[in-house]
């Protein structure tokens, strides 16, 4: 288990739990789960809107 904020190694990770889709009181939510491929196609994850670019 990692709690990370680099993608480098968000993009290596086998499985990915995305918390959000804020902090403190307005997050804590599960926003995406999955491989970094598939969270990256998952609409309002901050996370998998940054590991887009990384697959396209």
């Amino acid at each position: 288990m990692v709690i990370e904020h680099n993608l480098d190694v968000i993009k290596t990770c086998d499985y990915i739990i995305d918390l959000g889709p804020e902090g403190g009181d307005k997050g804590g939510k599960i926003i995406a789960t999955g491989t970094p491929k598939e969270v990256s196609n998952v609409e309002g994850s901050y996370t998998g809107m940054f590991l887009k670019k990384y697959f396209n």
